[in-house]
């Protein structure tokens, strides 16, 4: 399979690695305006693009794909205010998006267990919820997305909780989440549910960026043919996953 890697940071170079780890070529890196300026028009030579670039650049980044008639992966996040619009235009023009705040099987994992707990904790007022996520000092959003869809699970899933903020509350019908940025952190997120007794808390942590890298080459493996707008749980629930 040929590649377009756009973005090319740390998660563009182990994807780059991984990818040709498993057989595929990379034939075109684009991590600047000034590539897309000189390079933009090789996009036709790919099978599909990998995106991780950055919240400035991914939506211009999808509809360049979206113009080339080329199936984008990508796990940039900061534009979720932008997908509902996105999905409806990639539908209407018949296009190839897949998106996931997180590649990691262990994180869409932990996907799950969040909104059984949110469902499980539901009629337990005493408890209040809280999220903490930390990160390396290098990502640019804040909450992270992998925040974003746990809050947005435990709203959905609870009656307790109408909305989240990125700040610590006293609103008991807002869901606080805390963002920290460190050094060398490539990711961990905690759902804790706290009372004057107890505390109940479910915590991922990732040793490395090796798996999130793995789920989006793993994606872009299973994309071409398909159109529309798909996400980790169409992939992971494909009888048609290979080479794990």
């Amino acid at each position: 399979m040929k590649i377009a890697l756009l973005g090319y940071g740390k998660m563009g170079q182990e994807i780059e690695k991984l990818a040709i780890k498993r057989g595929h070529v990379i034939v075109l890196v684009i991590n600047h305006l000034e590539d897309w300026e000189r390079d933009g028009h090789r996009l036709n030579e790919a099978d599909v693009a990998i995106d991780f670039s950055t919240p400035d650049s991914i939506v211009d980044n999808i509809y360049h794909c979206f113009d080339a008639g080329l199936p984008i992966v990508t796990g940039t996040t900061g534009w979720h205010e932008e997908n509902e619009k996105i999905q409806q235009d990639c539908a209407e023009r018949n296009q190839t998006l897949f998106y996931s705040p997180n590649f990691s099987v262990g994180v869409n994992l932990f996907f799950e267990l969040n909104r059984y707990l949110a469902r499980l904790m539901s009629r337990w007022g005493d408890y209040e919820i809280s999220i903490e996520e930390t990160h390396h000092i290098h990502k640019q959003d804040a909450p992270s997305g992998t925040a974003i869809v746990l809050a947005n699970d435990i709203i959905r899933n609870s009656e307790r909780k109408e909305k989240w903020v990125n700040e610590p509350v006293e609103n008991p019908e807002e869901l606080s989440i805390k963002s920290y940025r460190t050094e060398n952190v490539p990711g961990t997120h905690q759902v804790k549910y706290e009372s004057e007794d107890d505390s109940i808390s479910i915590l991922h942590s990732a040793k490395s960026r090796k798996g999130f890298a793995l789920g989006a080459v793993m994606a872009a493996e299973w994309l071409p043919g398909r159109k529309g707008y798909f996400e980790m749980k169409d992939l992971l629930s494909s009888e048609k996953i290979t080479n794990w």
